[in-house]
């Protein structure tokens, strides 16, 4: 059997790089073999381990939460052709704003690296010193937020800087102003408790890697509309070649987001297979699918119907304003909203 107990050293352990990864003045994480191929921070042993942790939850009939970034597919404000419009219209604050926001955003994630996370071995029949789940505390979440926010300490920036980084290359010096970042971007929690047969904090840490699985997919698709952006061929026409070495970065933090997405689906898929312990209640269990299903379906529910309506109306009003301000205003504005596909957000 593949080894499935990992220290949290092995976790975080980093190949070593023929050369580190710097980038538009940035000291970068991760860095390049002989070859020149990118290849991502902590994932000496961290890949291997969860190749080992899949393999288990295969051999105990079960599998990784069941979804993808295909969720979120729908209703966009701005879509890639209206960005474009803006591009070449002399209106690129607003994808500046977009990548900056990301960057702010991304930096957050390194609040991962410095949580602790209740032991779910307290609370589950079963014996988990084996599992995924059963390393959250033992590096897999801190070496997750250390690639978002990296490590300021010492100089080498994360996914946050990266952001900059790609911006900075595609746009160079600009005097735009910082946009606002928005408060939370998971759904609102207003504190009542949708699993009360669990501990409480089992619950709240159930629902923050649910809301965190999704911000991971919202940010799929936004990888793939940038990319597509800074790899068009009539866009950044005098920034050509720092605008394919931004998509490049893009590429590089796809790499490194596809073990978040994959470690976090596992973790799931393995809480999904879990016998709880019901609070007050010795002796009896409530299973781990009927936990992490319902308050899944919530989630999905908010990020695919509720959420995409309002920030499209929010974003249809600010760019609105935006557009009408330029010399051709009212004609670019029509231009813009007929290659939009807006829906009622009151509907």
């Amino acid at each position: 059997m593949s080894q499935r107990h990992f220290s949290a050293d092995e976790l975080l352990a980093s190949h070593d790089y023929a050369r580190p990864q710097n980038e538009a003045g940035f000291r970068l994480h991760g860095g390049h073999d002989a070859e020149g191929r990118y290849i991502s921070p902590r994932s000496l042993h961290r890949s291997r381990a969860i190749e080992a942790w899949s393999e288990g939850l295969r051999e105990r009939g079960g599998e990784p939460l069941q979804a993808d970034a295909s969720l979120l597919e729908g209703i966009r404000c701005p879509n890639f052709e209206q960005m474009k419009l803006l591009l070449r219209s002399g209106l690129g604050q607003t994808f500046w704003n977009t990548l900056t926001i990301t960057g702010h955003i991304e930096g957050r994630g390194r609040i991962l690296a410095e949580l602790e996370f209740p032991n779910f071995a307290d609370h589950v029949v079963q014996d988990i010193s084996d599992r995924a789940v059963g390393h959250l505390n033992g590096g897999l979440l801190r070496a997750h937020g250390l690639d978002e926010g990296g490590e300021p300490d010492k100089g080498i920036g994360g996914h946050d800087v990266m952001w900059f980084a790609l911006r900075d290359l595609a746009f160079g010096k600009t005097d735009f102003e910082e946009p606002g970042i928005p408060e939370r971007i998971a759904r609102p929690d207003a504190g009542e408790r949708r699993a009360p047969q669990v501990a409480e904090p089992i619950e709240r840490t159930v629902v923050f890697l649910l809301n965190l699985l999704m911000i991971e997919f919202r940010a799929e698709l936004g990888f793939q509309l940038t990319e597509d952006l800074l790899r068009d061929p009539e866009l950044f026409e005098d920034r050509r070649r720092d605008a394919e070495k931004a998509a490049e970065l893009v590429e590089r933090i796809r790499l490194d987001e596809e073990i978040h997405v994959t470690s976090l689906r596992l973790i799931l898929g393995e809480i999904r297979g879990l016998d709880f312990k019901v609070e007050g209640k010795p002796g009896e269990t409530v299973s781990g699918e009927t936990l992490v299903d319902p308050l899944w379906s919530g989630i999905v529910q908010w990020a695919t119907v509720h959420q995409p309506r309002a920030i499209a109306d929010e974003q249809r009003r600010v760019l609105s304003k935006r557009i009408l301000a330029h010399a051709d205003g009212e004609v670019l504005l029509e231009r813009f909203e007929s290659l939009g596909e807006w829906v009622d957000a009151a509907a």
